[in-house]
Formats: C-alpha cells, sequence, structure tokens
C-alpha cells in the first residue's frame, strides 16, 4: 500500500515536500528583478511589444535607450513639372505655324480659297498667343534660358516668317508670279535678321517693355488679318443690311487688297528691320501699365470690332504698324521747323 502510494503522489512530494515551507520571498525576488529590468525600458510597453522591437538591435535589447514605435509613411504628393510648360507652348506656336502652311497650300481641302486663308489667318493668330505665353510661363517658373530662346525663334521663323509669305503668295494673283516669290521671300528673310537681331541686341536682365523696330508678330498678324477680314468685305459687298456706299468701299477694298497685301508686305519687311520704337502690348497689360489715351484706343477697337466684325482687326494692324514710325517722322519734322529746338 505504501508502494502504490509513493508511485501515485510521489511526483508531487519530489517537487515539494509536505514539511518544506513554501518560499515566497524566491518568487517575489524574482518578481522584482523583472521588474528592474522593465523599468529600464519605456513605460507602458508590454513584453510582447519589447519583443517585437528586439531585431531591430540584433536580437537584443539596449536598455537605457528609448524605443520608438514604428509610424506609417505618408505617401509624398505627386507635384506637376512645370518645366516643360514653356517648350510645350513654344512648340504649339511651331505646330500652329506649319499647319497654317498646310491649310493656305492644300488642294485636296473641300474648301474655298478664301476659306483656307482665313483659316491660315487664324492659325497664325492662334501661335501669336502660344509665343505672348511661352514667355510668361518661363518667367513664373523660373525656367528662362538660352535654350529656350533660341528655340522661340526657331518657331518664330516659321509661324512669322514662312506662313504669311505662303498667304501673299495665295492671296494675289495680279502680280506676275515671280514677284510674288520675290515679295514672299523678302518678308521671311527680313523675320529672320528681326529675330536674330533680337537675340543679339536683346540682354538676359531686359524687362522687355518695348521693341526696336516692328515685332515680327506684329507683322505676320497684320497680313494674317487682312486673310481673314477677306469673307467679312465679300459679305458686306452683298448684305443688304450696310447702305449702298459700304458695298462700294467693300467692292474697291476686295478688288485692291490683291495690290495692297503684297505691297504690305513690302512696307512691314522694312519696318522690321527699323529702328522705330514699338510698345510691348502684351507686356503692359500684364504689368498693368496702361495710360489713359491707350483705354481709349482699346475701347475704339472694341466698339469698331462690334460694327465692322474682322474688318477692324487690320485696321488695328496697320495702325500699331504705322502709328510708330509716322510719329516718330512727325516728330522729327516739328523739332527741325522749332527755331528754339534748333539754337539749342
Amino acid at each position: 500500500m505504501s508502494e502504490l502510494k509513493r508511485s501515485l503522489f510521489g511526483s508531487r512530494s519530489q517537487q515539494r515536500p509536505h514539511d518544506e515551507p513554501i518560499n515566497e520571498t524566491d518568487e517575489t525576488s524574482e518578481t522584482d528583478e523583472t521588474s528592474e529590468e522593465g523599468s529600464s525600458l519605456d513605460e507602458g510597453q508590454s513584453g510582447s511589444e519589447r519583443h517585437s522591437h528586439a531585431p531591430q538591435f540584433g536580437g537584443k535589447i539596449r536598455f537605457g535607450e528609448r524605443l520608438r514605435p514604428k509610424r506609417p509613411r505618408k505617401r509624398r504628393k505627386r507635384k506637376i513639372n512645370l518645366a516643360v510648360l514653356p517648350t510645350l507652348l513654344t512648340l504649339g506656336n511651331a505646330v500652329c505655324g506649319m499647319a497654317a502652311i498646310s491649310v493656305a497650300m492644300s488642294d485636296s481641302l473641300a474648301r474655298a480659297p478664301e476659306e483656307k486663308l482665313f483659316l491660315a489667318g487664324v492659325l497664325i493668330f492662334i501661335g501669336m498667343v502660344f509665343d505672348a505665353l511661352d514667355g510668361s510661363a518661363a518667367r513664373l517658373t523660373g525656367q528662362e534660358s538660352r535654350f529656350g530662346a533660341e528655340l522661340d525663334s526657331l518657331c518664330d521663323a516659321i509661324t512669322f516668317g514662312t506662313a504669311p509669305a505662303v498667304i501673299v503668295w495665295r492671296i494675289s494673283d495680279v502680280f506676275p508670279q515671280k514677284l510674288s516669290w520675290a515679295i514672299g521671300v523678302l518678308f521671311t528673310l527680313c523675320v529672320l535678321i528681326r529675330l536674330a537681331r533680337f537675340n543679339v541686341e536683346t540682354a538676359d536682365d531686359d524687362p522687355h517693355d518695348g521693341f526696336e523696330g516692328l515685332p515680327s508678330p506684329a507683322a505676320a498678324g497684320a497680313i494674317a488679318a487682312f486673310a481673314i477680314a477677306m469673307p467679312d468685305l465679300a459679305a458686306i459687298a452683298t448684305d443688304p443690311f450696310y447702305p449702298e456706299f459700304a458695298h462700294k468701299i467693300a467692292q474697291y477694298a476686295l478688288l485692291s487688297s490683291h495690290y495692297v497685301i503684297p505691297t504690305l508686305a513690302v512696307a512691314l519687311a522694312y519696318l522690321m528691320t527699323s529702328r522705330f520704337q514699338y510698345p510691348h502690348v502684351f507686356q503692359q497689360l500684364v504689368k498693368g501699365r496702361w495710360s489713359t489715351h491707350q483705354f481709349g484706343q482699346a475701347l475704339f477697337a472694341i466698339v469698331a470690332g462690334f460694327i465692322l466684325h474682322w474688318v477692324a482687326l487690320p485696321i488695328a494692324f496697320c495702325y500699331f504698324a504705322f502709328g510708330p514710325p509716322l510719329r516718330a517722322l512727325m516728330g522729327r519734322k516739328t523739332s527741325k521747323m522749332d527755331p528754339t529746338t534748333a539754337d539749342s
């Protein structure tokens, strides 16, 4: 019986004999050691957290250092790259010039010749918008460079040099073909000279408030404006809404346009290579440097646009092209006639 008891209760008696008292101090000491080790870590961290951070320190916990929990990484917001915006605007100018040449020279396009020239003129004006915006975009984004300036000149040579020459060739058939070709070539060459002189003489810190010589976009815009106004002139010549004298003026303008536009191209070619001072209209508009008489001129142009429609466009461009030279010549003539100025 005693052997049976030993076999049943022997394991328990071996672990802790009945005559051996329970040592409570040993258990408390073990817990105290554990608490002392845990006090060196951050307060509020459990054992599972400590074990989770242990691999970061090579599998061992460095006591005395504060363990920071992992924070979720914030996704960086993608910023729009504006560095290519000025280049895209400049290339858009070239695309408009190539499209204007293609439309004006196309024989497969099922449109009347006046409509083709109208579309070519509109494309040149869209190219002018791109040309006006690319410089401002480069300054706003801080992407001004020599590369952008040279690319702008090359695109201007297409849109404001070649495309207007094609319009001159297609819009007039009263002159001999060789003469019309020579006028178009002269206009294009003067545009190239104008652009090259602008690149050489313009400094990097130039405020771009004005130009010396007629800008090539204004010269091309004057020829494109005549191409755009041709359909409206034909409508005015036959529309009963307008009086009889307006019909006669429109008919005379249509007949004389075949002589006026090539002659105008020669005059514009000379003004581009001249030294007359021209204001930078777009820059003045952006900076708000408009005088009282300039506001009056703008209001007059708006009213004329409502009355004459597209016919007001060539009038405005001719005023801009020939206004400064006429004022300069009149000022020189007045100064020569004034005795006080001559004596001084």
